[in-house]
């Protein structure tokens, strides 16, 4: 061992990753996860806020990913994903137990969320229609099979790219783009011209 924390690093990391820094500090010391979180913090609440369409349940999902990954981040490794992707998934797996919970509870869902107030010098025909559309585009979402709302979300709500989505979704970046196309395809045969 060298002592130089890039040259010794846990088998699997790259230099592709833009995060390796931190994730080594975080590895060596639980305190320094406190830079990841406040890079992915948005990140992963949006994420679960979309997937959930709840503030509150998005909230305790975005607690629960971090927590899990913090506990889990000395056994990451990359495998040619980044660190954005393996968090990213370990949210996908808290939502997806949130939403077994939710069916549970039998408590609301996507077309459930309240809509953000309008500005005091907004056109309401313009309004009316824009709320339409919302409403139209999270109905087709919430009718896609699961796999492929999840890449919907992750590639146009996060802005993953397919090899990372392939890393949250365990799929090939090939799979990933089948998956989009067919989820978009889908959704403009849903929509109304």
């Amino acid at each position: 061992m060298s002592g130089d924390p890039l040259r010794d690093r846990p088998f699997g990391l790259t230099d592709g990753d833009p995060d390796l820094p931190a994730v080594l500090e975080a590895q060596a010391s639980p305190a320094a996860f406190a830079v990841l979180y406040r890079r992915y913090l948005d990140l992963v609440y949006s994420y679960a806020f979309y997937s959930l369409g709840d503030h509150h349940d998005a909230e305790d999902a975005t607690e629960r990913t971090f927590l899990a990954a913090l506990r889990a981040i000395g056994s990451f490794e990359d495998r040619g994903a980044t660190f954005r992707a393996w968090l990213l998934r370990i949210a996908r797996n808290t939502i997806a137990n949130s939403r077994r919970s939710r069916f549970r509870r039998r408590t609301s869902t996507l077309d459930a969320l309240e809509e953000h107030p309008p500005a005091p010098d907004a056109d309401p025909a313009v309004l009316s229609l824009r709320a339409d559309e919302v409403r139209l585009v999270r109905h087709a979402l919430a009718e896609l099979p699961e796999d492929r709302r999840q890449v919907v979300l992750l590639r146009f709500v996060e802005g993953l790219s397919a090899r990372e989505i392939g890393a949250v979704l365990d799929r090939s970046e090939g799979a990933v783009r089948v998956l989009l196309h067919r989820a978009l395809r889908e959704m403009a045969q849903r929509l109304p011209r």
